[in-house]
């Protein structure tokens, strides 16, 4: 498939005509003005939780009014000074909600043409109410099982790798210091030794001779506290298990669910190890193009007997695309009508630059079909080999006994110096610290990125979030010679191209910037600059 439109847009705050403007849904919305009522905000309220703010009680209290369909796809929302007279609040909180609101994708709308609701949500999507209600108060909404949905069978279980299946593809190997990582020099050392030294006087020999296939379960609690508070995922250490990274993760989602006839869908382009893992397990691996908005749930309902699908949606793997709510409600709706799993890979979500991040996937996962992955390797250190898995309560004892049995697990002593790390507040003290560097580091590669574009536009994606960012290359300049003389300096960038599977993209290369010193960044911008000359 040829995709000639990127995901692009101009960095320097300018339009590009390859950006699909959102003018149609602008002028609709004008037509019907006259005909639309106001939406009605004077529902009973909740109280705030015990620490949320007045600004988070006003963005959730609307949130949740759109998810459960009480404010529709289209209805406007009241001016902020009507609403904050109406709540009794400062109208600058208000304000604040709105633009939060907005910036998430739940609503649309200009200064002077008033707030509208954006998301456009399934009419299935309702009728087990709002994702997550059962879940505050200890459990999930039953939801009733979902034509072809079924818990994995006791063969796919214990499945192994499948026999037969043509030879396996070899990751493709990375250039050295792709920089697309947690920089190990920014990590608290010595305080991470001085947890494993209590740790290891801590544990006991009963601790050292047993091992929780799931892993430990303080450690387990301090993840589902984490998510919550980060990601809005209402779940309990009994969904969580410990493993060593989102590798382990997909090679164990394929090994209990699928079988050699199973279908996998993945993103194109997408994350380079998702296929070689995948095909292990089963001959029928399809990519699907993305498109502006990431995957495609178009395109995914014109596959049949699709048992799993891998997406990245906080920050599409390469090109760093957002996946918007709409989009994402539609994708869980589709799961839910046809029984298919969703592997949520949720790599670098900790790190967003700009504004808050969207809730995970699994937030809205009503259905209970997403398995979400994400990993401390990629905050903290790579050598930690320490990830997570949520996983649909139907799944957890089948992850639980294969993990077993492929005596896969994390060591205790690393296992309870997390737990600790994650209860005191070191790990969040850590990301807040390193996020500013990261972004410096971002910007100052945005600097000599605009140097390296000199007169043409600066296109570019993924910036707002993560490790990398993608540079979409000005007309004229020649991709493979500066790969060669990257390569021959022993700079790491990789071509958009080497993610790609069947899709054609525009010339761009995925450069990562957050392991890189300043200094080491000048000589990637001195490179760049290079090429275009």
């Amino acid at each position: 498939m040829n995709m000639t439109k990127p995901l692009l847009h101009d960095a320097t705050g300018g339009s590009h005509p390859e950006t699909p403007p959102d003018t149609r849904r602008v002028s609709r919305r004008a037509a019907l003005r006259e005909t639309r009522q106001e939406a009605s905000l004077d529902l009973p309220l909740d109280p705030p939780r015990a620490g949320e703010s007045k600004q988070t009680w006003v963005y959730r209290q609307i949130r949740e009014r759109i998810l459960k369909g009480v404010l529709p796809s289209g209805s406007r929302l009241p001016s902020t000074r009507s609403l904050a007279g109406r709540w009794h609040i400062a109208r600058s909180t208000v304000e604040s909600a709105y633009d939060q609101l907005h910036s998430e994708g739940y609503t649309a709308g200009t200064v002077g043409s008033g707030t509208y609701v954006a998301a456009v949500i399934p009419d299935n999507f309702f009728r087990d109410g709002l994702p997550g209600e059962a879940a505050q108060g200890g459990g999930r909404p039953s939801t009733p099982a979902a034509p072809g949905a079924s818990s994995p069978s006791p063969r796919a279980v214990s499945a192994r790798p499948a026999t037969g299946l043509p030879p396996v593809p070899p990751p493709r190997s990375e250039p050295p210091f792709t920089a697309r990582s947690a920089d190990a020099s920014l990590f608290p050392m010595a305080a991470w030794s001085k947890g494993l030294a209590a740790s290891a006087q801590r544990v006991t020999p009963s601790q050292l001779a047993n091992e929780e296939s799931q892993g430990w379960r303080p450690l387990r609690e301090q993840i589902a506290r984490y998510l919550g508070a980060a990601r809005g995922i209402a779940c309990d250490a009994d969904q969580v298990v410990v493993l060593t990274g989102i590798r382990d993760g997909i090679d164990l989602s394929a090994r209990v669910l699928l079988s050699p006839g199973d279908k996998v869908l993945v993103e194109d382009p997408g994350y380079l190890n998702a296929v070689p893992l995948f095909s292990q397990y089963t001959r029928r691996i399809t990519p699907i193009a993305i498109d502006e908005h990431g995957f495609s749930v178009a395109s995914a309902r014109r596959q049949r007997g699709v048992k799993l699908v891998h997406v990245t949606p906080a920050h599409q793997s390469p090109t760093g695309v957002t996946m918007p709510v709409s989009r994402r409600l539609e994708l869980l709706d589709w799961a839910a009508q046809t029984g298919s799993w969703i592997l949520e890979d949720d790599y670098d979500s900790e790190f967003n630059y700009d504004s808050a991040p969207l809730a995970a996937l699994k937030s809205l996962d009503s259905a209970d079909r997403v398995i979400h992955c994400g990993s401390f390797n990629k905050t903290l250190f790579n050598a930690l080999r320490i990830g997570y898995a949520v996983l649909p309560r139907p799944l957890v004892a089948a992850f639980t006994r294969t993990r077993h049995t492929t005596g896969r697990s994390n060591s205790i002593i690393e296992q309870m110096t997390l737990a600790n790390f994650l209860e005191d507040g070191s790990f969040a003290r850590h990301v807040r610290r390193v996020r500013p560097v990261y972004a410096a580091r971002r910007d100052q590669l945005l600097r000599l990125l605009r140097q390296a574009a000199g007169p043409s536009p600066l296109r570019v994606s993924g910036e707002q979030a993560g490790f990398h960012l993608v540079w979409w290359l000005p007309p004229g300049m020649d991709l493979a010679d500066l790969l060669r003389r990257a390569q021959a300096r022993g700079i790491g960038i990789q071509s958009v191209a080497d993610f790609c599977l069947r899709v054609t993209m525009p010339p761009g290369v995925v450069i990562g910037y957050s392991a890189r010193s300043e200094a080491e960044l000048e000589q990637v911008g001195a490179l760049l600059r290079g090429a275009g000359a």
